[in-house]
C-alpha cells in the first residue's frame, strides 16, 4: 500500500462546496476523505455520492453507537451508500458489531455491492487516564481498556479498531498484523495538539505500524495546505 493510500484527509467542515474544494484541492493527495459529524448532518448523504463522482472513497465517521437493532440497520444503510469505511463504538458491545457485520454481509452478498471496512472505535483521542477513572468510572489503565475493547472488536469480526498512535503496537501484537488500526490525532511535527492528547506525528504513527492516518486541523488549517501535505508526503516517506 502506498502512502497516499495510508492517509485520509478529514473533511472537518460543514459546507459542502467547501469540502468538495478540498478534495479537488487535494485530491492527488490521498484516495481516501473521511465525512463526520459536521459535514454529514450539514450535507447529507450527498455529499457521499458527490465525493463519490470525483473518484474518491469515503470513510464515513459516524460512530454508530446504540442497541443492536437501530446500529445493523445504519450500518445497511452506509453500506449502500457505497463508502469504503466506516465506523461503530466498541463500547456498544459485543452483540452489536456482530450484527452490524453480518447485516452488512448479508446485504453485500445479496446486492452485489463492496463490502465497507468496518472499524470499531476504542477510546477517542481526547481521553486520559485521569478522565476514564474519574468520569467514566473505569479503574483500570487506558491501554488495557483499548486492549480489551480491540478484543470485542477482533472477536466480533470486524476489520480493525480505530486508537490513538500510543496503542498500535499492543494492538497489533493481540489482534494481529491483518487486523487494521486506523489512527486520528496525527499531527505534522510543527503543528501544536490541540483537544486530542494522545497524539504522534506521521512518521512515529507509521513506523508503529499505522494502517492508516487521519489528518484535517494540521492540513487544512495550514496557510498553504498543499505545501503542508508535500512536507507531510517527506515525513511519511522517511517511515
Amino acid at each position: 500500500m502506498s502512502w497516499k493510500e495510508k492517509l485520509i484527509i478529514a473533511l472537518d467542515v460543514s459546507d459542502a462546496k467547501q469540502a468538495l474544494g478540498i478534495v479537488d484541492m487535494l485530491g492527488d493527495y490521498a484516495g481516501v476523505f473521511k465525512v463526520g459529524f459536521e459535514l454529514f448532518v450539514s450535507a447529507g448523504p450527498k455529499v457521499v455520492e458527490e465525493i463519490h463522482k470525483k473518484d474518491k472513497k469515503v470513510f464515513l465517521d459516524l460512530k454508530f453507537h446504540d442497541i443492536p437493532n437501530t446500529v445493523s440497520k445504519a450500518a445497511v444503510a452506509a453500506a449502500r451508500l457505497g463508502v469504503y469505511m466506516f465506523n461503530v463504538h466498541t463500547s456498544g458491545g459485543l452483540e452489536m458489531m456482530k450484527r452490524c457485520r453480518d447485516s452488512v454481509a448479508e446485504l453485500c452478498l445479496k446486492e452485489n455491492i463492496q463490502k465497507p471496512k468496518i472499524i470499531g472505535v476504542t477510546a477517542l483521542t481526547s481521553l486520559d487516564n485521569e478522565i476514564l477513572k474519574n468520569e467514566l468510572c473505569i479503574q483500570h489503565s487506558l491501554k488495557t481498556h483499548v486492549k480489551h475493547l480491540a478484543s470485542l472488536a477482533l472477536k466480533s469480526g470486524l476489520d480493525g479498531v480505530v486508537a490513538s498512535p500510543h496503542e498500535i503496537s499492543m494492538i497489533k501484537q493481540h489482534c494481529g498484523k491483518e487486523f487494521l488500526v486506523v489512527i486520528p490525532g496525527i499531527r505534522p511535527s510543527w503543528v501544536p495538539p490541540d483537544d486530542q492528547r494522545r497524539t504522534a506525528t506521521p512518521k512515529e504513527a507509521l513506523r508503529s505500524g499505522a494502517d492508516y492516518i487521519v489528518m484535517g486541523r494540521g492540513i487544512l488549517k495550514q496557510e498553504d495546505p498543499i505545501k503542508a501535505l508535500e512536507l507531510i508526503s517527506l515525513e511519511i516517506l522517511t517511515a
